[in-house]
C-alpha cells in the first residue's frame, strides 16, 4: 500500500510569535550597543595610537633628520664650491699676472733688441755717409782737376784754332785760373 500522507519541508526560519526581528534594530538593546561601541572604539583608538603614531612619528623624525642632513650636505657643497671658485679666481689672477709679466719682459727684450738694431743701423749709416762724403770729396777734387784740365785743354785748342799759335799748358792753366 502506498502512503498517502504528504510531507513538506522548508528552509525558512520559523518566526517567533510576538518576538523581535533583527537584534541591532531592537530599541531595548541600544544602550548596551552604544556602550560596547564606545569601548571598542576607545580600545581601537589606543591600539592605533600606540602602533600607528609611533610609526608615523618615527617616519617624521627620520625625514626631519634626512632633511637636516641634506641641508648640511648642501651647505658643505656650497662652501666647497665657494672655495673652489675663490681658488679658481686666485689661480686665474696669478696666471694673468704671470702673463702680463712675461709680456712686459718680452716687450722690454724686444725694445732692447730694436734699440740695439737702430743704434747699429745708425752707426752703419753714419759710417756709410762718412765714406760716401769722402768719396764725394774725392770725386769733387777729381772733377775739379778734370774741369781745370779740360778748361786748359779747351783754352789751348781755342787759341790754336783762332790764332794758330800753340800755347804751353802752364800758360793756359794760368789763364784759366787753374793751378
Amino acid at each position: 500500500m502506498a502512503d498517502t500522507t504528504q510531507t513538506t519541508s522548508g528552509t525558512e526560519v520559523p518566526s517567533h510569535q510576538g518576538g523581535n526581528a533583527f537584534p541591532p534594530f531592537d530599541t531595548t538593546t541600544y544602550p548596551a550597543q552604544i556602550f560596547w561601541l564606545t569601548v571598542t572604539f576607545v580600545l581601537l583608538l589606543v591600539v592605533m595610537w600606540r602602533l600607528g603614531v609611533k610609526g608615523v612619528g618615527g617616519n617624521i623624525e627620520a625625514r626631519k633628520g634626512r632633511i637636516a642632513g641634506d641641508l648640511d650636505a648642501a651647505e658643505a657643497h656650497r662652501r666647497n664650491a665657494d672655495k673652489a671658485s675663490a681658488d679658481y679666481d686666485t689661480a686665474l689672477a696669478q696666471a694673468r699676472a704671470r702673463a702680463h709679466a712675461l709680456a712686459e719682459e718680452n716687450r722690454q727684450r724686444l725694445q732692447a733688441e730694436i734699440d740695439g738694431a737702430k743704434a747699429r743701423a745708425e752707426t752703419e749709416a753714419q759710417e756709410s755717409m762718412a765714406k760716401a762724403e769722402a768719396r764725394i770729396q774725392t770725386t769733387r777734387a777729381e772733377a775739379k782737376a778734370h774741369v781745370s784740365d779740360a778748361a786748359r785743354d779747351a783754352a789751348i785748342a781755342i787759341v790754336a784754332r783762332l790764332t794758330g799759335d800753340t800755347v804751353s799748358a802752364e800758360d793756359a792753366a794760368a789763364a784759366v785760373g787753374g793751378r
